[in-house]
């Protein structure tokens, strides 16, 4: 094997590492954004628990964040909650960093 096939495979290795650790972490950030939105809502326990799932599988409708987005705005707002979309944003933003932290602390 060339040094040029070692190299090759070490970064499809990293690559498939990284993306691996990005879904995890967004898996991660939808959990948590559903337990807040619960929260918000007044869902606790295992009514939490089953709206942070639902969030999870929002994720899976297309391609992005735009589906998570849709979903917890569209269930704050159907309970008369205010929340606007840039303070969801920021809250989905702030929490993929915590879920970063969580995922790589475990990882080590």
């Amino acid at each position: 094997m060339t040094t040029f096939d070692k190299r090759e495979q070490a970064f499809e290795a990293k690559f498939a590492q990284d993306e691996s650790l990005r879904f995890k972490a967004s898996a991660r950030r939808n959990k948590l954004l559903g337990l807040w939105a619960a929260d918000i809502m007044g869902l606790t326990g295992a009514d939490a628990e089953a709206y942070a799932k639902e969030v999870i599988k929002a994720d899976f409708e297309e391609v992005g964040d735009d589906d998570v987005f849709r979903k917890v705005r569209d269930d704050i707002a159907a309970k008369g909650i205010d929340r606007s979309d840039h303070q969801i944003k920021k809250q989905m933003e702030d929490l993929l960093a915590v879920a970063k932290t969580q995922i790589m602390g475990e990882t080590e």
